[in-house]
């Protein structure tokens, strides 16, 4: 690992239940749901190519909404969203948030199908991978700096196109705040293209306290993770959307993104168990 790429101290051990795992039954009962709606995206990825971008989308929306429920997931929206992420009218908007777990990418596609830059592992991962790669997203490799202003163009191009982006600035997962520094290459994109960026902040919880049993940390495998996950009880995820940040010419990529950082990571109400909860080695 070099010393550009992101770093988390989290590891599995911090993903805990904060109340009773459910019964085998219930667990069992969300597996098969969860099984049938993953064996639906990977007959529906093959035609996402052929269709048109508001057919596309509408079906990505319902089936990343179908993920949460078959999962025992119960997404709550609050802050001002409108009736769009999306704040330009002939421009994408980079949509930013912090990131914790596997689900926040089901959580944002619920909302408002985007174009997502993901990390290149998230090509090989089952069926959200698959979904991932015919739904245009940009797979990039964290530690080849070489690669960077390619990306950063794209991602301007995409941005100019009308078409918003997703980037979990982090770079990596936390299991609670406060989180990584917010890295600045995806924000040059946005001024590049002249777009807004729009901060969200994305929290967990049970039974209304904040928990870490969603958390997909460190070298925890996406089945144990998935395992946890199906097990657990009255998961709430919320996403809260603050308003859109607008670049001036006399903006750089830096102050751009800690004003996003300082805006999404404080905002945190669900994902943020005290200190004392999760004790990282």
């Amino acid at each position: 690992m070099t010393s550009w790429e992101p770093y988390s101290p989290c590891e599995p051990a911090c993903a805990r239940h904060r109340l009773p795992p459910v019964s085998a039954s219930r667990a069992v009962t969300r597996w098969l749901a969860l099984t049938g709606i993953l064996a639906i995206g990977c007959l529906l990825a093959p035609c996402l190519a052929v269709l048109s971008t508001r057919r596309r989308d509408r079906l990505v929306r319902w089936w990343a909404c179908a993920v949460l429920r078959a999962s025992g997931v119960r997404l709550r929206i609050t802050g001002d969203p409108g009736r769009s992420l999306s704040s330009a009218r002939h421009r994408g908007t980079l949509l930013v948030a912090n990131h914790i777990s596997w689900l926040d990418i089901c959580v944002l596609l619920a909302i408002e199908p985007a174009t997502f830059l993901a990390k290149r592992e998230v090509r090989d991962w089952p069926v959200l991978g698959l979904l991932a790669t015919r739904a245009g997203t940009f797979f990039h490799h964290r530690g080849r700096l070489r690669e960077l202003p390619e990306t950063v163009a794209r991602l301007a191009d995409t941005l100019r196109s009308g078409r918003s982006v997703v980037v979990f600035p982090e770079g990596t997962t936390w299991c609670r705040a406060p989180g990584g520094t917010f890295r600045r290459a995806p924000f040059q994109a946005a001024i590049d293209a002249g777009a807004p960026v729009r901060p969200l902040s994305i929290g967990y919880a049970q039974a209304g306290e904040p928990s870490t049993v969603t958390a997909f940390v460190g070298d925890d495998t996406l089945v144990n993770s998935l395992r946890r996950v199906l097990r657990a009880r009255d998961v709430t995820v919320e996403l809260r959307v603050h308003p859109a940040l607008h670049g001036t010419a006399h903006t750089d990529r830096r102050q751009l993104a800690a004003r996003a950082q300082l805006t999404c990571l404080p905002s945190l109400t669900l994902g943020a168990p005290a200190a004392s909860e999760v004790a990282h080695a």
